[in-house]
């Protein structure tokens, strides 16, 4: 009998349309509507907000960069399991795919299942006990709509990329055209509350959250139309789109309304500079686009995560390896895979249900990406080893300013670990304890593949 790998692929399928709305849609989540303040909070005056905000983008947009000429490299599906296991070997690699298999890829989309389930269910004033079914439902026809192939998540992905757009450029517009006050030089250090709160490095730390997500289309390589080209021209082209909107509707908000009253909203800055803007069918507009907008990133999560335990059971590296690795003949779409994410994903959203101050989706998606970031660190001096090894052979596509970009992407994956070791130092402990359950795990499958 043949592996199922030889007997059936994924069909390339991605072209570079998809792979940029992937790469903004995957990003673009809420933060763009719900961080402002938060921003503004940490950096004190309306100038670092929007600078943090510039850093964020940049330090982005050099990690993009710098993977983007790995997976010109290593053009295969699996993203960072798929260059950590090619460059580092197969115990680093496993390690990589386990603890986004395991946590942070199920963390992250179970959070944007339960936050959907709760914006859709107040939006049409439904019964708050149906917001957990709202996103139930919500995950499992995104789910089916993937199993149906995945040009069909990937037209999905298009339309609510640009439907999230629409809300997010109309704030920008209207926001420059008919704001009135000061963009900059508004300074709100008096108004808050704790001097510890005011922290330039916090600020870009909130932005760098709000940019996660850069990485997804890395996973879906393997099913790209041309990748050496695409995969990097789709992520210089979707992260300057990211950051333009994300640095544009902070200076159009700014634009709205005073810093001094903007500092005080917390979650709701977009929505209140839409009411400004439009009146109370403003707010109504960005709400809609904040759900539409979950809806798309639920739908690239759900386009690029499976991909990875994918790569892993076709590599034997998952309990049930054969039924996960599974590609359906006809719809050439990895079914096992997406079986596998949604089956994990359905068991911790009970779990959150059952033990909800145990069990947070929201907390378990943010102390992995400390480990997450120790990964792409490893990838980042991936690109130096790569290069080594690889050195007279011509490369498809090459990191742009060499070795500066993939400095800065060091520096700035340094930046985070160093920040998420001082401000939550449980947490990160934590996300290694489920980094080292992975070891066993890893030997355990090593001796069976051996056996049999």
């Amino acid at each position: 009998m043949k592996p199922i790998n030889e007997e059936q692929s994924l069909q390339k399928s991605i072209g570079l349309m998809t792979a940029i709305t992937i790469v903004v849609g995957t990003i673009i989540g809420s933060g763009v509507f719900v961080k402002p303040a938060v921003v503004l909070t940490h950096a004190g005056t309306s100038n670092m907000a929007i600078l943090a905000w510039v850093f964020g983008g940049i330090l982005t947009l050099a990690a993009g960069l710098t993977i983007a000429e790995i997976g010109a490299q290593i053009p295969k599906t699996g993203g960072l399991y798929a260059y950590i296991r090619d460059i580092y070997g197969p115990f680093w690699g496993f390690l990589t795919g386990w603890v986004q298999t395991i946590i942070y890829g199920p963390a992250i989309i179970v959070s944007l299942v339960l936050f959907f389930g709760i914006l859709v269910t107040n939006f049409f004033n439904i019964s708050n006990d149906m917001s957990v079914w709202v996103g139930l439902i919500a995950l499992t026809f995104l789910t089916f709509v993937n199993i149906l192939g995945t040009k069909f998540g990937g037209l999905m992905q298009n339309v609510t990329t640009i439907a999230k757009l629409i809300p997010v450029f109309a704030i920008i517009i209207f926001g420059l055209l008919w704001g009135n006050e000061g963009i900059f030089g508004q300074d709100v250090t008096s108004l808050i509350k704790s001097d510890g709160d005011i922290n330039f490095g916090r600020a870009i730390l909130a932005t760098l959250f709000a940019y996660d997500g850069w990485i997804m289309l890395t996973n879906i390589t393997g099913e790209m139309k041309n990748p050496q080209r695409n995969l990097p021209l789709a992520m210089l082209i979707g992260l300057t789109i990211v950051t333009l909107a994300y640095v544009l509707i902070n200076i159009a908000v700014f634009h709205v309304i005073p810093a001094s009253e903007l500092v005080g909203l917390g979650n709701t800055a977009s929505a209140e500079a839409a009411k400004a803007l439009f009146g109370d069918i403003g707010s109504k507009i960005v709400n809609i686009g904040v759900i539409i907008s979950i809806f798309g990133c639920l739908n690239g999560k759900i386009i690029t995560f499976p991909r990875i335990p994918f790569a892993m059971a076709e590599d034997g590296l998952l309990p049930m390896h054969k039924l996960i690795s599974y590609i359906s003949p006809k719809l050439k779409s990895p079914v096992g895979a997406l079986i596998a994410v949604f089956g994990i994903s359905l068991v911790l959203i009970v779990l959150t249900l059952l033990f909800p101050s145990q069990v947070n989706a929201d907390y378990l998606s943010e102390v992995t990406i400390f480990i997450i970031y120790l990964f792409y660190m490893m990838a980042f001096v991936g690109l130096f080893i790569l290069r080594k090894r690889n050195k007279g052979v011509t490369r498809a596509y090459s990191v742009p300013l060499y070795p500066f970009i993939p400095i800065l992407a060091l520096a700035g994956g340094a930046f985070i670990i160093i920040n998420t070791l001082i401000s939550d130092f449980m947490g990160s402990l934590y996300s290694l304890i489920i980094l080292a359950i992975g070891i066993p795990v890893y030997i355990s499958l090593k001796k069976n593949k051996q056996k049999s």
